[in-house]
């Protein structure tokens, strides 16, 4: 002010008065005098005060928004310094009013351009810098900003009342609302009472769609603002508006998400608003996206916040741990009192839970769930809760650990007043422990050391399964099978059972049971005894007459596919005699039996899915039996079905070992029963010996027939029983790389059955193996495995090879053939050491009795 009198223009006149400062910041600019330099500093924060005075929040009339409607302000409400109305007027010791923070503004201003406080308007030196409230033109000022802001609403309820919203008039009102609730507090119930409150949360319920992310967002902002106000608060929670709130989450504008969520953090406040908001649907879930949401870490911050404050309302507990928060119900279920802890474990009862949540739970808290067990008011909760956490395979190790089957094993056979239903529990959780095997079978389940395959227990089982609930009883048959599939525990629980009284008969007793499960589970336990003791299990069978059972269940179309394919490896598990095979399986099951094997295949299409590949392998050892005893009705059924065609086939899919080794087993029988009808029965042969016998394996004679190599007489490539007519060599040399030694030995075998008869044409046999790589490959698998079997197997076969010249003469340089005989001489066993001098006297590395023997039964040439 005293610049512009010292200028001789109007103090109001900012714009020519900037242009004067200008000229003289201009004159000055190349002086070298300091307090010439020291006005043009001042000069310049003068002119910067203008356009930035702290502090002032003023009532800004919209000129554009019902401007008639609105009182002007008279000049007296107006402040010197900045021109708008004054929220603070203060008085000095001229007389003149001005906004309290604009005048200290310009008290700092005097004081550190190193000048004497002065009044703006008079330019008097001040002598006091007292500032003393106008209280009558506050009192003034503030009736009128209450009057201008009872039009604005009442402007704002007309907009919002309108049937037809322009988006630009709602977009005013919502500006006004904000800028109410933010600059005069006092007004709250100005809008709150009008309904804006309501209006503004029916805007988001009904036209959310329709206005847009930008006005949406405005609109959580004036609420925002507005929830400051507790009944306006009361008001909205009444309205819903966490559900639009919640729904704002996911908005497309981040400004829209940001006022949604401190919004909701402002309702978070208050226990009750939390058990709202947790109990609003999806409301958990986003929020917990959004706080682990790193791109924008303000907004996960506030989320974070959110949930934190919801921790601590108990009726929120569940609802956060639905969406995955699980802290605050496992704090509780760690250190609460013994009615919390129940409560926890129920909830944990309850709930669905993710495998990994499953694991998070058992790792906290499976110890204080074990403990719960011994308190009888806790004990179903606890049951509940271990029966969901036992569903992870992963959580088996940590239940174990934790001491768990002590506690169950005792509820479930130990306790006389054990209620059928924790029974029932304790045995379902067992059963889902068990079925994973490596860690459940060195835990103690007493105080004595016992385990859970121990005597007393299986037979505890066993009993227990004629005198509980059904429920019970299927999960103890559960029991029995994860027991009897563990590598561990398999051998003794198997003896058990089939030394406890009448425990084969107790299990067959659910075969043919009404419930899916129980018939399930007993044929599994079934098919895994028969694997150990077929011969007992084939009498029980026969003598509780359920042989025939297997076989309808396999051509029931109502069985399951578990039931099946165990029924299938429990007939070709059972030792049956050449009356039984064709009596109770009959020569026409074959056709089944072929028809349903490359049904298999195309379902596994290479897949070794179970019960596919339990399938596959029942099938083939029911064609097993048919390749036994072979008369000659067994004959015309291999030829009819080709089953030799059938068992190659299996050794070129991708299958499990144990399919590659029974097909490998099915050749070998075929070759055996081949090389059989092919042998002479006398020399020369008699008209119905050998001719016959040949006639009926390779079909009618051609009128000049060429002889097999292998049999020394007639084969047509039709032959269901000769190994190189049915081109089966060369997938059972490449079986001698697999890498399961059970396949590799069924291979070996299945080839050693072209080298038995070293009768006449012995020599061609030799020669056609080798034209087909057959004793290359063995002696190539001899020279890499370890003593045992395998070796004692590939051994027998080198030896026969190498009676005849060329091959010995061939491979008599092989140095690492000779090192591989060398140190099976050595360290062989009793087999291995007799074949490996044998086949090294053949190569002439040694000489002795043995030599002779050799030479006189090679072929003579």
């Amino acid at each position: 002010m005293d610049l512009a009198r010292c200028l001789g223009i109007d103090s109001c006149n900012y714009e020519e008065l900037i242009n004067q400062v200008k000229l003289f910041k201009t004159d000055l600019a190349n002086s070298n005098s300091v307090s010439e330099r020291r006005i043009l500093v001042s000069l310049e924060k003068i002119l910067g005060s203008w356009s930035a005075v702290p502090g002032m929040l003023t009532l800004k009339v919209d000129r554009d928004f019902e401007e008639d409607a609105h009182i002007l302000p008279f000049k007296n409400f107006l402040c010197p310094l900045t021109k708008e109305v004054m929220k603070e007027p203060v008085v000095l010791e001229s007389s003149q009013t001005y906004e309290r923070s604009a005048i200290e503004y310009w008290f700092e201003r005097c004081l550190e351009d190193g000048r004497d406080p002065t009044c703006p308007v008079t330019g008097e030196v001040l002598k006091s810098l007292e500032l003393k409230p106008n209280i009558g033109l506050a009192g003034a000022i503030e009736e009128w900003v209450n009057r201008n802001v009872e039009i604005e609403v009442k402007c704002a309820v007309e907009q919002l009342s309108k049937e037809s919203m322009e988006a630009e008039g709602v977009e005013r009102v919502l500006d006004v609302v904000y800028k109410i609730s933010e600059e005069h507090p006092s007004n709250w119930f100005r809008v709150r009472n009008a309904g804006l409150v309501v209006m503004i949360v029916n805007l988001l319920r009904n036209s959310s769609k329709s206005i847009g992310t930008v006005l949406r967002s405005k609109a959580l902002m004036a609420l925002l603002s507005m929830a400051k106000d507790e009944e306006s608060k009361k008001i909205m929670l009444e309205e819903g508006i966490t559900r639009f709130a919640i729904h704002s989450l996911i908005g497309s504008s981040e400004k829209e998400r940001e006022y949604a969520v401190k919004l909701l953090l402002e309702f978070s406040s208050n226990e009750a608003c939390c058990t709202t908001i947790a109990s609003e649907k999806g409301a958990l879930v986003l929020l917990s996206s959004m706080a682990g949401n790193l791109e924008h870490p303000a907004l996960a911050n506030v989320a974070e916040q959110v949930l934190t404050r919801m921790e601590v309302a108990e009726d929120s507990v569940q609802n956060l741990a639905a969406a995955g928060r699980f802290e605050p119900l496992l704090s509780r279920l760690r250190g609460g009192p013994d009615d919390i802890k129940i409560e926890m474990a129920s909830i944990i009862g309850r709930m669905t839970l993710t495998n990994n949540s499953k694991e998070q739970i058992a790792q906290q808290c499976a110890q204080t769930l074990v403990e719960l067990l011994s308190k009888p008011e806790g004990r179903m909760p606890s049951l509940l809760a271990l029966n969901n956490l036992s569903g992870l395979d992963d959580n088996a190790t940590i239940l174990v650990e934790s001491a768990v089957l002590p506690a169950l094993v005792a509820i479930l056979l130990q306790n006389q007043g054990a209620l059928q239903e924790w029974k029932e529990f304790a045995a379902s959780i067992i059963a889902n422990i068990v079925s994973k095997p490596g860690h459940w079978e060195l835990a103690s389940i007493d105080n004595k050391g016992n385990s859970m395959q121990s005597e007393s227990v299986v037979f505890s089982l066993v009993v227990l399964l004629l005198v509980t609930s059904p429920q019970c009883q299927a999960s103890v048959l559960r029991i029995l099978y994860g027991m009897a599939s563990s590598p561990q525990a398999a051998e003794s629980v198997a003896m058990h059972i089939k030394s406890s009284e009448d425990g084969i008969k107790t299990i067959f007793h659910f075969l043919d049971y009404p419930d899916v499960e129980h018939r399930i589970y007993a044929f599994k336990l079934t098919r895994i005894l028969t694997e150990r003791f077929a011969q007992d299990l084939a009498q029980e069978v026969k003598h509780s007459d359920k042989l025939l059972l297997f076989k309808e269940k396999l051509l029931d179309n109502q069985s399951t596919e578990s039931e099946k394919s165990d029924a299938a490896c429990v007939l070709a598990n059972l030792p049956l005699s050449e009356d039984e095979v064709k009596t109770v399986l009959e020569a026409s099951f074959v056709k089944w039996i072929v028809m349903n094997l490359k049904k298999q295949q195309r379902i596994s299409n290479g897949r070794t899915s179970w019960p596919t590949s339990s399938m596959e392998e029942g099938l083939l050892g029911l064609l097993l039996h048919f390749t036994r005893s072979l008369d000659q009705d067994t004959i015309s059924v291999v030829k009819e079905h080709q089953l030799m065609t059938i068992f190659c086939e299996q050794l070129s899919f991708p299958a499990k070992p144990r399919v590659k080794q029974l097909a490998a087993v099915g050749l070998t029988n075929l070759s055996e029963a081949g090389r059989m009808l092919a042998a002479p029965d006398s020399e020369p042969p008699a008209p119905k010996g050998f001719c016959a016998a040949l006639v009926f394996m390779c079909g009618r004679a051609s009128p000049e027939p060429s002889n097999c190599p292998i049999h020394n007489a007639p084969c047509e490539y039709n032959s269901q029983l000769c190994l190189l007519k049915s081109n089966c060599i060369r997938p059972l040399v490449d079986l001698l790389h697999d890498e399961d030694a059970n396949v590799q030995i069924a291979a070996i075998e299945a080839l050693s059955t072209l080298v038995l008869d070293t009768s006449h044409g012995y020599k061609g046999a030799v020669d056609e193996l080798e034209k087909q790589d057959v004793i290359a490959a063995v002696i190539e698998l001899f020279t890499e495995i370890r003593p045992g079997v395998l070796q004692e197997r590939a051994l027998w076969m080198i030896e026969r090879a190498l009676r005849v010249d060329s091959p010995a003469h061939r491979h008599s340089l092989n140095q690492s053939l000779v090192r591989a005989l060398v140190e099976a001489l050595k360290h062989g066993t009793a087999n291995a050491k007799r074949h490996a001098q044998d086949a090294l006297t053949n190569l002439k590395e040694i000489s002795g009795v043995s030599a002779k023997a050799s030479s006189q039964s090679r072929p003579q040439r």
